[in-house]
């Protein structure tokens, strides 16, 4: 009897989550398809199309601009919130302690993608090959430090004195 049971509740958790519903457009009259969404394209695996150099997020080369030297009160900043909420996991070299240690993080990413990553953490490492690639080797995945879009710039600048930028 248990097993009829067990076999018959496995049924149905295959029948209700392998429907597809929900996924039709129809389903929400009064809804344009596609209407206030971005149209994404697909791959040949029917996944999002995705772009490895500015990550999951808001941030791309529009809305970033960096200069090509150092803005100092961002990076002072930018040193605080290291204190606060990175220097636990991260060090400054590139020695891993909890994190990947930051020593020429500016040069092997995009501002985009450190500052998508760093304010959209759950979905870069979900979608982010490089950004999994870490996850493999740290094996602890970074938690949302819930940082500001200012606070994100501020901490990229920061990043970039620590690799030498003047």
């Amino acid at each position: 009897m248990k097993k009829l049971l067990v076999i018959f509740s496995c049924f149905a958790l295959v029948v209700g989550c392998g429907t597809g519903a929900g996924s039709d457009d129809s389903v929400n009259p009064g809804v344009t398809p596609g209407a206030g969404t971005k149209t994404e394209t697909k791959t040949a695996s029917g996944n999002p199309s995705y772009d490895p150099d500015r990550g999951q997020g808001k941030f791309n080369n529009d809305n970033v601009k960096v200069g090509e030297t150092l803005d100092a009160a961002m990076a002072s900043s930018g040193d605080k919130i290291y204190a606060v909420k990175c220097g636990s996991c991260h060090k400054l070299s590139d020695e891993k302690l909890v994190g990947p240690g930051w020593k020429d993080v500016t040069k092997r990413h995009t501002a985009a993608w450190i500052m998508n990553f760093i304010t959209n953490t759950d979905e870069m490492l979900d979608k982010d090959p490089k950004a999994q690639a870490q996850l493999e080797i740290c094996l602890v995945r970074m938690p949302n430090q819930n940082l500001s879009d200012q606070e994100a710039r501020d901490l990229y600048e920061f990043m970039r004195k620590n690799d030498g930028v003047k």
